[in-house]
């Protein structure tokens, strides 16, 4: 595996080489442990009706960010991939956190480790993602991506908190790890 993810390539393959891979914000952050891929053509993705306000990054270059409010309560963050004008991403859904712990627990008042980032709302808040993220390349402060030299052995499941193609098995997962927002079966 190549040190640099390609998020010109689709988001199922984005979405798994993303595990293991280490993401940043302002020196906090963590080993990505659970991704999901959204594609245009998957009903359950934001950009599956086409181009709007809301979810315009998603149809932008590749390697951006794109940071939806889930049920107006918490900041999702997503990862831009395919060519431009397509619409698709990875949510990052949990990560172990590895850097800034200490801040991380501050902004989200939890001393458990295993808590502060396992699911998407928690993440954000932990690592102080809002919307004024939403747009910003991946490839530049405040963000920083660290591949490992292999890929991580993943395991792969159906998404969470989804009505629609609730059975497609794009949600990925590190093999054992502990950090996972739920366990896959």
């Amino acid at each position: 595996m190549a040190n640099v993810i390609d998020f010109s390539k689709d988001s199922e393959t984005v979405a798994r080489a993303l595990i293991g891979t280490t993401v940043l914000i302002d020196g906090v952050g963590g080993r990505i442990v659970e991704t999901e891929a959204y594609d245009r053509e998957d009903p359950a993705s934001h950009s599956f009706s086409g181009p709007t306000p809301r979810n315009a990054v998603m149809f932008g270059p590749p390697g951006r960010v794109y940071v939806y409010r889930s049920y107006g309560i918490h900041w999702c963050l997503n990862f831009v991939c395919r060519e431009e004008g397509h619409g698709a991403g990875v949510l990052i859904r949990a990560i172990e956190p590895t850097h800034g712990i200490d801040r991380m627990r501050e902004r989200r008042g939890v001393e458990d480790v295993r808590l502060l980032c396992s699911g998407p709302g928690r993440l954000c808040q932990a690592m102080g993602v809002t919307r004024d993220f939403n747009g910003l390349p991946l490839d530049a402060p405040p963000f920083e991506l660290i591949v490992p030299g292999r890929r991580a052995k993943t395991v792969s499941g159906p998404r969470i908190g989804i009505s629609k193609a609730i059975d497609v098995p794009w949600r990925f997962g590190l093999a054992g790890s502990m950090y996972v927002s739920r366990p896959f079966r």
